[in-house]
C-alpha cells in the first residue's frame, strides 16, 4: 500500500515535469544551404552528431512529395538522402538537390559540431528547410505565404510541425538563430536592387510568424557565385551587409574563404567551413 501511495503522489510531478529546453537553429536558403556539392563520403564521423536533434525538408521548388525529408519526425544530425530518384521531368527539377546519389549535407553539420566543441553540454536542435535555385521575390516572399508553391510557407509550416513534435517529447524549442544562405538567384538586374528591402521584410516576417522577435539572423551568400563573372553579386553582398548594419539582431557572415566546387556551390570542405563561420559568429555574440 505504501508503494502504491508513493507512486500516486509522484504521478502529478511526472505529468507536469518541466520541459527540456533546446536552442533551435534554422537553416534556410537555396542550394548552398541544401549543400548540393557536399559529399557524405568525405565527411569524417563525429559522435557529437548524435546529441543534436535534426529535422529537415530540402529539395527544389515547389516544396512537395519529391523532397528529401526527415519524414516529419525528429532525428539526429546526419547527412541527408537524395530526394525522389525517379523524377518525371529531370530537365526541370533536381529532386533532392544533391549532386551525388548518396545525398549530401549543408552547413548544419559544421555549425553543430563546432558549437558542441565549444559547449559540449549545449542542447541543440536544427530545423533545415532549403530549396535550390530560389529567390526571395518568387519563393521566399512572406506576402505569398498563402500560395501552395511558397518556400516561405513551407519553412513556417515545418517549424510548426517540428515544434509540436518536440512538445510531445516534453521538449521546448527556443528559436535562437537563422542561418540564411541565399542571394545567388537574386543576382540579376531585376532583383539585386531590391534585395536589401526584400531580405529585411523576410526576416521581420519570419520573426513574427515564429513568435521569435529576438531571432538572430546570420546572413551569408556564396560571394564567388559565377566565378567572378556575375556583375550583380557585389550588390547582393552589400545588401546583406546593409541589412545586418540596420538590424541589431542580424550579422553578415563573410564566406569568401570557403572553398568552392564550381561556379555555383561550396565544396565539401567549403560547406563545413561555412558552418564553422556561422558558429563563430554566434559565439562572438555570446549565444
Amino acid at each position: 500500500m505504501k508503494t502504491l501511495l508513493s507512486v500516486l503522489l509522484l504521478l502529478p510531478h511526472l505529468a507536469f515535469a518541466e520541459p527540456e529546453g533546446y536552442d533551435l537553429v534554422l537553416v534556410a536558403g537555396q542550394s548552398n544551404a541544401v549543400g548540393f556539392d557536399a559529399d557524405p563520403a568525405d565527411l569524417p564521423a563525429d559522435p557529437a552528431d548524435a546529441k543534436v536533434l535534426f529535422w529537415w525538408k530540402t529539395g527544389d521548388p515547389p516544396p512537395d512529395k519529391h523532397d528529401s525529408t526527415s519524414a516529419a519526425v525528429w532525428s539526429t544530425l546526419k547527412t541527408q538522402p537524395k530526394g525522389d530518384p525517379a523524377p518525371k521531368d529531370p530537365a526541370k527539377r533536381q529532386y533532392g538537390n544533391f549532386a551525388g546519389e548518396n545525398g549530401g549535407f549543408g552547413p548544419e553539420i559544421g555549425f553543430a559540431r563546432h558549437v558542441l566543441k565549444v559547449s559540449p553540454e549545449r542542447k541543440l536542435a536544427i530545423l533545415k528547410v532549403a530549396f535550390s535555385g530560389t529567390s526571395i521575390p518568387k519563393d521566399w516572399d512572406p506576402e505569398k505565404r498563402d500560395q501552395a508553391e511558397s518556400c516561405y510557407a513551407a519553412l513556417v509550416a515545418e517549424f510548426g510541425k517540428a515544434e509540436e513534435a518536440a512538445r510531445e517529447r516534453n521538449i521546448r524549442l527556443r528559436p535562437t538563430a537563422l542561418l540564411w544562405i541565399q542571394g545567388e538567384s537574386d543576382a540579376n538586374p531585376a532583383n539585386a536592387p531590391r534585395y536589401a528591402a526584400d531580405l529585411t521584410v523576410f526576416v521581420a516576417a519570419l520573426r513574427e510568424d515564429l513568435k521569435a522577435p529576438g531571432l538572430l539572423a546570420l546572413l551569408a551568400v556564396n560571394t564567388r557565385f559565377g566565378n567572378g563573372s556575375n556583375p550583380h553579386m557585389p550588390a547582393i553582398v552589400e545588401a546583406q551587409k546593409e541589412v545586418a548594419a540596420a538590424d541589431p539582431r542580424a550579422r553578415y557572415v563573410d564566406t569568401a574563404e570557403a572553398p568552392i566546387a564550381n561556379g555555383a556551390h561550396y565544396s565539401t570542405e567549403g560547406t563545413l567551413l561555412v558552418g564553422r563561420l556561422f558558429a563563430d559568429a554566434l559565439e562572438k555574440l555570446g549565444l
